[in-house]
């Protein structure tokens, strides 16, 4: 929903349109509101496009256009027959309040027509550029190819997300590198670069009929490439389903649309990307019209722990007993979900509940508890049964889906995700993507799209000792820019890298128990889990009820303290009450704690912080409470792998 300020919208809109001789190519020229980011745009022998911060050349001149079938390079000798120019400054109030109850979005915008039927849109952002090509051609076209990415320094520095095909998780680690090194590398999205003074974030949204982008490493930059459209495919199980033969072409599409945005956020500070939120700006509107039946919420989640219990009278596995439980735990702690994980269908067809498994009783039970049950789908059966599957999961009251291991981005498989964000809004059914690509905006245009995966999230511990705090303080900066990010925290049994031992049936996170308490407020997911099993929560009830009072959604969010894979710490609103989380890497550290983004008046601080001896022991956790008030300054003090977590309450009158 927009909600603009007449007064402000459209300032300056429609400064310029006028047809320009052919011959023409000075540089064109778009400053952000506040005049310190400059984006060049050359309509020369080939459109080109650069961005400066200040007085630094961050972007060198990078190539941009679409290569049609029949047609041609756009953007190859353009022809510019018109430009407009103008400035929007209004704000948007989200369904689902991933960083802030309303968001502002304010740009200065250039549209620029070329002859042959298409044009280029660019928005310049105080917190980085975008632009998208627009084509008004009749029927449908082949696209070949997109030249985009950018041309940087081959000494600034890429954080690269290790992938080696676009046939993937697009799970990744990150590791520090020269542009000049990542020659020759596969290159996930999202993509960050340091250089020049600044953090550069490249990622896309209004992602939709298109694949989903990657990037090739350059000895000079990151070149864009694009999974081509498929084909055939081998259906291994139903899970994987490999392309076995592609096209010459990465879409046929609609010849009069507007292409996904290529988004360049930019932040002198890293801090600066951690409330960015020009993807979310930058995606489709919303297409779903009623939307009151959303819930974001927290999620009792079971695959991570195996469905291990322990202090209980039965036997626990993939049963209705269990799952029972599950629900009264969730019921319990204020929880509003339950996930269902692999195993309670007959594998092949959803319609085949297992025997061990009484839905509609646990259908029954959850909604008598006030507890949603979310069901977990692979998505290639899915895609088969969709329909049916649906109405039946709808019949039986469930609260949505969570759709695993897509694991491509081709176009067919983008639009996979569309159909089924609409089939499930049509059943108010809420989704859950995992084995995903990374959000490209799909969550604002169906906003019962509530998460993504598309990180290394907490599961992995089960198998690698790679998941480590760095990891954990450098995913925010990267992947989390993208949108919302399913890590899925919330690990009760904590050790050091020393100590650390991978168990898939019992595992354990890296890092301290306050390390894992800050991700329920630094990590944005409307759809957020308790990874751990319930009798890990009930053997460690200060934790639990930490983390049962976190809302997963802000009204605001405010960076404390940021630095790229060595720690990070957020305030962030629900209502009155502010919540505050921090986390470091390898390093143990003191963080300032300034309070005066607190309101007037004294609050009730009650903390969760790194105990004494948490730097041999990851798991020492002590509670802490203390009357503060916005003049409050105080130190936060963090072990090594550690966190520091606290809500903070406007205190109650003296009776």
């Amino acid at each position: 929903m927009n909600h603009p300020s007449l007064a402000r919208r459209l300032a300056g809109a429609l400064l310029l349109i006028a047809p320009l001789a052919s011959h023409a190519a000075t540089p064109l020229e778009l400053s952000s509101p506040d005049r310190q980011l400059r984006v060049t745009i050359d309509t020369g022998d080939q459109l080109t496009l650069a961005v400066s911060l200040r007085d630094t050349q961050l972007v060198l001149p990078t190539p941009i256009g679409l290569k049609l079938s029949g047609i041609g390079t756009l953007g190859e000798h353009p022809r510019l027959t018109g430009q407009q120019r103008h400035s929007i400054d209004t704000s948007v109030r989200p369904v689902v309040a991933q960083k802030s109850r309303e968001v502002r979005d304010h740009y200065n915008a250039l549209r620029l027509d070329f002859a042959g039927g298409y044009a280029l849109e660019v928005r310049a952002y105080d917190e980085g550029i975008a632009y998208r090509f627009r084509t008004e051609l009749p029927g449908q076209v082949t696209v070949e190819d997109e030249l985009a990415g950018v041309h940087v320094r081959p000494q600034d520095t890429l954080y690269w997300p290790q992938e080696k095909s676009m046939q993937s998780h697009n799970e990744h680690y990150y590791q520090a590198l020269a542009v000049s090194e990542a020659a020759g590398k596969l290159v996930g999205v999202p993509a960050l670069v340091r250089g020049g003074g600044a953090h550069l974030v490249l990622t896309e949204s209004g992602l939709r009929d298109y694949p989903g982008m990657y990037l090739h490493g350059e000895a000079d930059g990151l070149r864009a490439v694009f999974p081509k459209v498929a084909l055939a495919d081998t259906a291994r199980d139903d899970r994987n389903v490999p392309v076995t033969q592609e096209a010459p072409y990465i879409a046929r599409t609609a010849g009069t649309r507007a292409y996904p945005w290529r988004i360049l956020g930019i932040a002198a500070e890293a801090g600066g990307l951690l409330t960015n939120q020009m993807p979310y700006l930058l995606a489709d509107a919303q297409e779903l019209k009623q939307t009151d039946w959303i819930k974001p919420g927290k999620v009792a989640w079971d695959w991570y722990n195996g469905n291990h219990l322990y202090n209980v009278p039965f036997k626990s596995g993939i049963d209705t007993r269990t799952y029972r439980h599950y629900i009264d735990f969730a019921a319990e702690n204020g929880l509003e979900y339950i996930i269902m994980d692999e195993g309670w269908y007959v594998l092949g067809d959803l319609l085949a509940v297992k025997p061990a498994i009484d839905m509609p009783a646990l259908m029954a039970h959850a909604r008598e508890r006030g507890v949603g049950i979310i069901l977990w789908v692979s998505w290639k059966t899915l895609d088969t049964q969709m329909k049916p599957a649906l109405d039946q999961f709808a019949r039986w009251g469930a609260a949505g889906i969570k759709v695993d291991f897509m694991q491509r981005a081709d176009q067919w498989m983008v639009n996979y995700y569309e159909r089924v964000a609409r089939e499930a809004a049509a059943r108010h059914l809420l989704v859950d993507f995992h084995g995903s690509f990374k959000p490209s905006g799909l969550q604002r245009t169906w906003p019962n799209v509530l998460t993504f995966e598309g990180v290394k999230g907490l599961e992995n511990d089960k198998w690698t000792d790679k998941q480590t705090p760095e990891h954990d303080v450098t995913v925010p900066f990267i992947r989390m820019f993208a949108g919302p990010m399913d890590y899925t925290p919330g690990a009760m049994s904590n050790a050091h890298r020393k100590d650390f031992v991978a168990s898939f049936d019992r595992p354990m996170s890296q890092g301290t128990r306050a390390h894992q308490l800050a991700m329920y407020v630094v990590y944005e997911s409307p759809l957020q889990m308790l990874a751990d099993s319930p009798s890990q929560y009930r053997a460690n009830p200060s934790s639990l009820e930490f983390i049962r009072q976190v809302p997963v959604e802000w009204d605001e969010s405010r960076v404390l303290h940021a630095d790229l894979g060595h720690y990070v710490a957020m305030a962030r609103r629900h209502g009155d009450t502010w919540y505050v989380g921090a986390m470091t890497g390898a390093d143990g550290r003191e963080l300032a704690l300034d309070l005066s983004f607190l309101g007037e008046g004294s609050y009730q601080m009650n903390s969760m912080e790194d105990g004494p001896n948490a730097a041999i022991f990851a798991t020492d956790v002590q509670a802490g409470s203390a009357s503060v008030t916005r003049a409050s300054r105080l130190t936060m003090q963090l072990a090594p792998g550690g966190g520091w977590a606290a809500i903070i309450r406007p205190a109650k009158p003296a009776q």
